[in-house]
């Protein structure tokens, strides 16, 4: 399997210049840890997450050092740190840094990155533009619904998989496109928390109104 099988494509995302208690209203919102930054053209120049956020001077959790380590610690670190603590703007406070992958990364070579840096998550680029995010949970759930089948998905599973995250994009009763979606032998998986019964239905009465699919395997977890 590779990252375009099982990452989330509806990815949130923000600006360098958007404030950081909007994107904390965002990370509530969606129930998301992370979100990739990116500029006008959706490239992406950094990621903020949560352990960006967690040494802030407005919970008075803000780094404190002895004076001895202050004096023997680089001013550039210290100056960093700051920056972090009081910054007002994204690009302030983000990372820079970021690890990414191209679409047709295999998902071993993901897992690696992810152990490899100690991160949740891979932003997943299309000529340095973002098209789609990769975590964890992605990967697990790509194992619970492959494990019996040891060939990777065909090409008509990646169609019928496009397919249904196109037609889910164009229903306003439901944000289910921002969770993964997994297609195995004509299978569709379905994964994530749903919040009425009738919308679990009309999820899965869509997925079977996909040429191509088989059968529909609910995973939803109901949160009503």
């Amino acid at each position: 399997m590779i990252a375009a099988d099982v990452m989330v494509r509806n990815v949130v995302s923000v600006k360098p210049d958007d404030s950081v208690g909007d994107v904390v209203d965002l990370l509530l919102e969606h129930d998301i840890s992370a979100v990739p930054v990116v500029d006008d053209d959706k490239n992406v120049i950094g990621i903020l997450s949560e352990a960006d956020l967690i040494h802030r001077q407005e919970t008075e959790t803000e780094r404190a050092h002895h004076w001895w380590v202050e004096a023997v610690l680089p001013a550039s670190r210290l100056a960093n740190e700051f920056t972090k603590a009081h910054g007002q703007r994204v690009d302030e406070v983000m990372s820079a840094d970021v690890i990414t992958a191209a679409e047709d990364t295999p998902l071993g070579e993901i897992a690696t990155l992810l152990e490899r840096h100690r991160i949740k998550r891979v932003p997943i680029v299309r000529d340095g533009k973002l098209v789609g995010i990769v975590s964890r949970s992605n990967l697990i759930q790509a194992l619970a619904s492959t494990m019996p089948h040891p060939d990777g998905p065909t090409a008509s599973d990646r169609q019928i998989r496009l397919d249904l995250l196109d037609r889910l994009a164009h229903q306003k009763w439901t944000n289910f496109g921002e969770t993964n979606v997994i297609v195995k032998d004509g299978v569709v998986h379905l994964w994530g928390l749903v919040y009425t019964p009738a919308e679990r239905k009309a999820l899965v009465t869509l997925a079977e109104e996909v040429p191509g699919v088989v059968n529909i395997s609910d995973e939803m977890i109901p949160s009503y």
